[in-house]
């Protein structure tokens, strides 16, 4: 016959169940973190003026076309996202980059200082000059020829600074207008009712080639720039990204094929 136990050793028996039966386990460490943010939107909306052949305009369908909308979309297929062009009042392009109402500028976008004080831009990806077109037959053969006349630039271009950097040729004019695209400007220049328009090279020789006999790009211009894309200064993921696709269509020769395709040669930097 067992002997019952003490009364101290059932307390102590007792003590014990009760500490194992309110012991609890700490909570397991989570094993994995939460998935980082992505670096790029899954779709990215371009600015651009639709009437800035051959970088970006519409064609006899209405259809968006050109070098810097074919470049945007392999760029796009680079990054695995969608690509949407969202025509703007180029005068207002930072304002709509800024608004976030489009994601990126790229439509013959030249670097500037007073640009990049508000905008990011990419690695240049095309150099481009300033050129004075005049109607053939022109007396106008030099810069300081201008002295005097009516000379037309886009508002909002960069043409527009690479005059006014020119502060004796500004002074020498009769007149600089401005006008909301570079075809009323060369219809003006048709029409006689400017004597020269100064204007992206690209854009110009675009135009004049279609006419070769109507127009005179004289050897002077206003200078030499670079275009490259423009993002929010605050978006350095994104320009990173846009770099590195650059490169790559730069590298298996989709840049070359487009730029032969516009211009009839590599002219992609």
């Amino acid at each position: 016959m067992k002997k019952p136990l003490s009364a101290w050793m059932l307390a102590l028996a007792a003590v014990a169940v009760l500490a194992a039966c309110g012991k609890k386990e700490d909570a397991p460490a989570p094993t994995t973190e939460a998935p980082a943010a992505s670096a790029l939107p899954s779709k990215i909306v371009v600015g651009l003026d639709d009437n800035f052949p051959p970088m970006g305009f519409r064609d006899e369908k209405n259809e968006l076309v050109g070098f810097d909308i074919d470049l945007a979309r392999e760029a796009a297929k680079h990054l695995g996202v969608e690509v949407e062009f969202k025509p703007i009042d180029w005068n207002a392009k930072e304002a709509e980059l800024n608004g976030k109402r489009v994601d990126v500028l790229w439509n013959g976008l030249t670097i500037t200082e007073q640009r990049k004080q508000n905008i990011g831009f990419s690695k240049p990806y095309l150099e481009n000059h300033q050129i004075i077109v005049v109607r053939a037959g022109s007396p106008i053969k030099t810069k300081a020829d201008l002295a005097g006349k009516v000379v037309g630039v886009q508002e909002g271009s960069s043409a527009v600074e690479a005059v006014e950097k020119d502060d004796a040729t500004l002074k020498s004019l009769k007149e600089f207008k401005k006008f909301g695209d570079n075809v009323t400007a060369l219809l003006d220049l048709t029409a006689g009712r400017l004597d020269a328009i100064v204007v992206d090279e690209v854009v110009g020789r675009y135009y004049t080639a279609k006419k070769p006999g109507d127009y005179i790009v004289l050897d002077d211009n206003f200078g030499t720039e670079e275009y490259g894309v423009g993002v929010r200064k605050e978006d350095t993921a994104l320009l990173g990204k846009l770099d590195e696709a650059m490169d790559k269509m730069k590298q298996d020769g989709s840049a070359a094929k487009i730029s032969t395709t516009w211009f009839g040669k590599d002219v992609v930097k």
